[in-house]
């Protein structure tokens, strides 16, 4: 296998793709991780244009989709504030049009990342992918 070779050894997964607005939550797809070692989740932001809209990631785990729990930090490469939309100054690469990211490396076989929208409404957009690495078996197929 080629070092250089990405593109074999990982899938990836959609998550959330919305438009932010009000308050509420948005429920991201739980992640099967069988088969993989670890998952990077990929967030987007695009023009979210007023200071304060807040957008706070949380990511969850759980050995079956019906008991998903908060995961503890230990189990987080990067801070769920980090990979937040904190309010503030909305500069284009830090409040707005920005990519942020989150590791899970906990054992659980499911993992989740919700984000949940407080504070004032707001035009903009929030994605989420998930980057699953570390086959068992690869190369991996596209998709």
């Amino acid at each position: 296998m080629n070092n250089n070779d990405m593109q074999s050894n990982i899938r990836t997964k959609h998550v959330i793709n919305v438009a932010i607005g009000a308050n509420g939550t948005l429920t991201g797809k739980i992640i099967d991780r069988k088969g993989y070692s670890g998952v990077e989740f990929v967030l987007g932001y695009g023009a979210v244009t007023t200071t304060g809209s807040i957008a706070t990631v949380v990511v969850k785990e759980g050995d079956a989709t019906g008991s998903m729990t908060s995961v503890a930090d230990s189990n987080l490469l990067g801070t769920e504030a980090l990979a937040s939309l904190l309010a503030g100054a909305r500069t284009s690469g830090t409040g707005q049009n920005v990519g942020k990211r989150i590791g899970y490396i906990g054992n659980k076989r499911y993992v989740q990342v919700n984000v949940v929208k407080t504070g004032t409404t707001s035009v903009g957009t929030c994605s989420v992918q998930a980057i699953l690495f570390n086959p068992e078996s690869a190369p991996v197929t596209n998709p």
